[in-house]
């Protein structure tokens, strides 16, 4: 008869074999009562106060719970769920899962900068209303530009070949390289057509902006009406853009007047001008169209260039010009209202906010989870509509 071993449960029978080293081989046998089975944890076994808890510690600064740390860890996270708020039961994967229903990424940042201008929202809408109009105000003889600079585009060449891409492989560049020295492209962006005029050069001075205007204005259908959508740079509200201003509309020009920045700017916004400027607020520049195009030029033709001198940089950069200007040239769809940004998770990274337009815990809606995230405003009517049926 098989020899029980003190401490395993009775109805579980241990038997010793010999082995082939001659050493005893010992196994249990028997009742399955002595197998130790984890406990399963379904979707929905915690309380919504659990819940909430999870997402008051994950939205909540580490520091505020006394951690030492200055991002948060599944670990962290639990240490002070259960010293806390007494989630004595909830595990590293429930609170994984939690986190996963409710979109929360703690362990994640990105930058944000807030714009304090005590105008923003006015100027906002001023811009914005430009563009949503800028297809009729084009038909009518009334023109919309966006203008700014690429500065220090680096032409830089690989110092050693770059093996192309292969199945199963990506493409490999070296890391070290040449460098040939760096550019500075002013452009402007026609916002009812997509075309793009620029100037190409080694400096962005006042001359040098002014000059780029004088090329715009030849360039471009004559209008009884332009405006220019620019930042803050003092470039862009110098001497030398409102002697250029004041002689395209026809009016005096006195420098003694326009000493200050502020009596720059307000003479360039003059709505009574010809040519009238609308200056983006405070860390608003991304309300610049032209930004949006300086993006894809940097994504599609600078990030992976490899240039043997500034001569091949400058002509491979006029051609990449010319060809988007004749082939690819296109208005973008301007999708800003002027809203408050106060959630900036990107549409295209959270694809359940596309379609709920919050995230949810489970599939069924509850109303703590309305509380905390409301829908977007588009799809309130549909919520609305959902939760009366």
């Amino acid at each position: 008869m098989p020899p029980h071993i003190s401490g395993w449960p009775p109805t579980c029978t241990v038997t010793a074999k010999p082995s082939a080293s001659g050493a005893l081989d010992i196994s249990s046998m028997g009742s399955p009562v002595c197998r130790m089975r984890r406990g399963r944890v379904g979707h929905g076994a915690f309380p919504p106060s659990e819940q909430v808890d999870v997402l008051s510690v994950a939205t909540a600064q580490p520091a505020a719970y006394h951690c030492r740390a200055t991002r948060w860890s599944l670990d962290d996270m639990l240490t002070v769920l259960r010293q806390h708020h007494r989630c004595w039961l909830m595990s590293r994967s429930s609170l994984w899962r939690i986190l996963e229903e409710a979109d929360l990424k703690p362990h994640r940042s990105v930058y944000w900068l807030n714009s304090h201008a005590p105008a923003f929202e006015a100027k906002a809408r001023d811009i914005w209303q430009l563009y949503v109009n800028a297809l009729r105000f084009y038909e009518a003889g009334r023109l919309v530009i966006c203008t700014d600079e690429k500065t220090g585009m680096q032409m830089l060449q690989r110092k050693y070949p770059t093996q192309p891409a292969q199945p199963g492989k990506p493409e490999k560049r070296e890391q070290e390289y040449i460098r040939h020295g760096v550019r500075v492209l002013i452009a402007s962006f026609v916002v009812p057509t997509g075309q793009l005029v620029w100037n190409l050069g080694t400096t962005r001075t006042s001359e040098d902006f002014a000059a780029h205007l004088a090329n715009v204005v030849r360039q471009l259908p004559a209008m009884h009406r332009y405006d220019w959508v620019v930042d803050n740079l003092k470039t862009h509200w110098s001497l030398d853009v409102c002697r250029l201003v004041a002689q395209w509309c026809a009016i005096p020009y006195a420098p003694k007047m326009l000493r200050r920045g502020i009596e720059r700017r307000a003479f360039l916004s003059d709505p009574t001008h010809q040519h009238v400027f609308h200056f983006t607020p405070k860390h608003g520049s991304w309300l610049n169209q032209v930004e949006l195009w300086l993006s894809v030029l940097a994504r599609r033709f600078l990030k992976r260039g490899d240039f043997c001198s500034s001569y091949d940089f400058e002509t491979r950069l006029l051609d990449y010009l010319d060809v988007y200007n004749t082939h690819h040239a296109h208005p973008y769809r301007w999708t800003y209202t002027g809203q408050p940004l106060v959630r900036a998770t990107p549409f295209s990274q959270t694809r359940r906010q596309q379609r709920q337009g919050r995230a949810w815990f489970s599939p069924r809606p509850q109303c703590f989870e309305r509380v905390f995230y409301p829908p977007r405003p588009y799809k309130r009517a549909a919520t609305q509509l959902a939760m009366n049926l």
